[in-house]
This record gives C-alpha cells, structure tokens and sequence, in this order.
C-alpha cells in the first residue's frame, strides 16, 4: 500500500518578517503540511523559535503542524507544543533516554506520533517502537542548519526503513537537502513525506512557491509511477 507524496515546507527558510504571511502563502501554493523546525541551542546547534510563535501561527491556516523538535530533552515541553496547535509531534530518538515514554506522551495528548534518527544513528534503535509511531523522519543531514547537500547513504536507509516497517500505516518523512534532484530517488526508495526549505522559499510569494512545489511533487511522482 502506497502512502501519498506530501510535500512539507520547512518555514525555517521563510521569511520570518511576515512569517504568518509565508506560512499563508506556501499553503495556497499547494504545500500539503507545514513542517516547523524547532532548535535548542544544545541539542543542535542553532536556536529557531518555540511554542508561542507556532501558537502565533495556527489561526493562519487550517494545514497540518507537522513538528520537529530538535531539542533535548523533549518531554517537558511535549504539552506546551501540543497546546501550540501541532498536530504531529516528532522527537529525536536521540534526545532521551526514555524514547517509548516520550512517544506515549505525545500520544496522550491527542497528536500524530513521530520519531527521527540522525544520520549516524542506526534503524535498530526504533524497532522496538514502530507499533507506537506513524510517522519515521530519516535526517538526510545533521540536523541544525538548512541549505545543506544530502547525504546519499541516506537512500539506503530510507529503503532499510520501508522494508522494516512492513504494512504498518507509518509515513517516512526525509529532511533535509530534498531538492527536485533529490526528491525522486528518496520517493523511489519509500519516503512519502518530504520536507524542503530553500527549494521551496524561494523567489517571492504565492507563484514562485507554486512553481517550486509542484517541481518536487512532480519529481516524487514521477519516481513511483
């Protein structure tokens, strides 16, 4: 069973001026979900934003959150995000020690489950708790800075990642250098879910947007077609 492409802005690469704005824009542009890239400082090294300005953004449109929090640890905060208006909440499999607690939490809470691996790390970590996720973001770069190249080791572990999961209903999300060079052979190993910054955000507004999200859908579809 085939998941279908969706395609994940990163708001990272907007313009944070008017980033309600943005957010607007790149959804009526086509965009499928909004994927917001939360960074600690410590856990990665960058700082992007938090709750209150993802809570700033919900009344602007009705898309779907998709959250990745880049921090550690995590479970503190899980309430604050859910509360902010994410619909899916991804943790770092790396962030904690307590990985299925963290997962069970987000749960509770009412919100799509996801978890994320680094580069580096292995798949053996999450085998354990494919049955409490729907959703596996592989990081096709260290995670911290967008504009990076992707790691092309990575395609091997998207495709290890399908084959592990089976008929489970769980989306593979890929982050990380995703561009219309990219995004077909990451569709054609199993991810259904990609999340693109600067192939996105760029030229200025709702057309150049468009134009950019319907290269990297088409690129996808056409590699699984």
């Amino acid at each position: 069973m085939s998941s279908p492409i969706r395609i994940a802005p990163s708001i990272l690469a907007a313009d944070f001026s008017k980033l309600g704005q943005e957010v607007r824009d790149v959804v009526e542009a086509g965009a499928d979900w909004v994927h917001l890239d939360v960074m600690d400082g410590h856990f990665v090294p960058n700082i992007s934003f938090g709750p209150d300005v993802i809570k700033a953004l919900r009344p602007h449109t009705n898309a779907f959150f998709d959250c990745h929090l880049m921090i550690a640890p995590a479970d503190p905060y899980l309430e604050a995000f859910a509360k902010a208006g994410c619909d899916s909440i991804t943790v770092h499999a790396e962030s904690g020690a307590h990985l299925h607690r963290s997962l069970q939490t987000i749960r509770a809470l009412g919100k799509k489950v996801g978890v994320t691996l680094n580069p580096a790390t292995p798949l053996s970590v999450i085998e354990n708790v494919l049955d409490d996720v729907d959703l596996i973001l592989i990081m096709s770069v260290n995670p911290g800075f967008g504009g990076q190249k992707f790691i092309p080791a990575m395609f091997d572990k998207i495709r290890a990642t399908r084959a592990m999961i089976g008929s489970r209903p769980i989306d593979i999300e890929v982050d990380g250098g995703i561009t219309a060079e990219t995004i077909g052979a990451a569709a054609a190993a199993g991810a259904n879910v990609f999340v693109a910054g600067s192939a996105i955000y760029k030229g200025d507004g709702i057309a150049a947007y468009r134009q950019n999200v319907t290269a990297l859908r088409a690129a996808a579809e056409g590699a699984i077609a």
